[in-house]
């Protein structure tokens, strides 16, 4: 699987649990006729979209995502394709925490509202990771594959030859 895929599959599959969650906190404070639950998760997300707008504001790549990059072993060979273990393998905790906050939920739909401000801090921090890599890529003339490997341990990435990107010379050395 590309990096960058895993990548944008993160980043929706954090927005997305986000959205469940919210609809979970707003459907169990109205069956608890609850409208100050909701008043303050609003608030709380707004100030979790803050925070989360502010951490991804960089364009260039993360600490965690560079150390990857760099890391990466150079091959002539994809690796193994297996999309659905992939993804599994490596968002399960993000899976994990939004199915137990939602497990929660319905009996304390507190959980839902602040587990919802925390997919949202994750999703839009992360929101321009896939961007950082494509540069790189583009730039570098190489593509990023995650290898399987331990659900546990860090992601280790293979970087394969690919497709350099000449757009020609620079805008000050065209005459």
């Amino acid at each position: 699987m590309r990096y960058v895929d895993l990548l944008k599959t993160t980043v929706l599959l954090s927005a997305a649990s986000a959205t469940a969650l919210a609809v979970i906190t707003v459907v169990q404070s109205n069956a608890l006729d609850d409208s100050l639950l909701v008043l303050i998760a609003a608030g709380w997300w707004i100030v979790a979209a803050l925070i989360g707008a502010w951490m991804g504001r960089r364009l260039e790549a993360s600490p965690s995502v560079a150390r990857a990059l760099r890391d990466a072993q150079s091959t002539t060979m994809l690796p193994e394709q297996n999309v659905g273990r992939m993804l599994l393998s490596r968002l399960w905790p993000l899976l994990l925490a939004a199915l137990v906050s939602a497990i929660f939920s319905f009996f304390l739909p507190q959980v839902a509202a602040i587990a919802t401000g925390f997919m949202v801090i994750w999703s839009l921090s992360w929101r321009h990771q896939d961007r950082a890599v494509t540069a790189i890529e583009e730039r570098d003339g190489v593509t990023f594959f995650v290898t399987s490997g331990s659900p546990i341990k860090p992601i280790k990435l293979v970087r394969t030859p690919g497709l350099r990107r000449d757009s020609g010379p620079e805008p000050w050395q065209a005459r």
